[in-house]
């Protein structure tokens, strides 16, 4: 079933776009604090697009995202309450459980691999204000991991080049699939 390779080319249309940086920066902010949709799906064909300016969609990608994640943190530590009835509804409420108890035991590293990794951030951020984590560490290891994997897929993208765009088109299918069950996967041993 052929449903990512549309998907892929009409990002690939948007992230040619003028307004392109400020749709990826709203993304990235967004996805820290609420939002389902990684910023990596507009970062990457992005980056394809126009190569030359890949490091710097990294970085407008990792400080909206970090400032999101300050959002995030914000919402956990003063409104928490008025979201944990969704929250708890939501299929979020177990990665919320688990993240509190990442805290527990390694702290702000938990921050770091949440930013780094598909794991869904935006929960962590929330958790790390309701427990009231040091803001300064958490700003800290939020910009470390967020960077560490935008720029990363930033310089995939920018190396790969236009060679990279015809692999991913061809095999963009494949990946889509791939990518959603390894997040199924993923969901399912975080929440266990």
């Amino acid at each position: 079933m052929k449903i990512f390779s549309p998907l892929y080319q009409r990002v690939l249309r948007w992230s040619r776009h003028p307004n392109a940086p400020w749709y990826l920066g709203a993304l990235s902010f967004a996805e820290s604090s609420f939002f389902p949709i990684p910023p990596d799906v507009m970062l990457a064909p992005m980056s394809l697009a126009s190569p030359a300016r890949a490091y710097r969609l990294a970085l407008i990608t990792t400080l909206a995202s970090v400032i999101g994640g300050l959002f995030g943190y914000l919402i956990g530590s003063f409104a928490f309450e008025t979201i944990e009835p969704m929250l708890r509804e939501s299929r979020y409420w177990a990665s919320y459980l688990a993240a509190t108890e990442w805290f527990s035991k390694w702290g702000v590293w938990a921050i770091f691999v949440a930013g780094f990794s598909p794991i869904p951030y935006k929960v962590f951020t929330i958790a790390a204000g309701t427990l009231s984590m040091s803001l300064l560490p958490f700003a800290l290891a939020s910009l470390v991991g967020r960077g560490a994997r935008f720029f990363l897929v930033a310089a995939l993208m920018k190396r790969g080049g236009a060679k990279m765009e015809a692999v991913l088109f061809r095999y963009v299918d494949r990946l889509g699939w791939a990518a959603v069950a390894i997040v199924g996967v993923g969901a399912y041993l975080f929440s266990h």
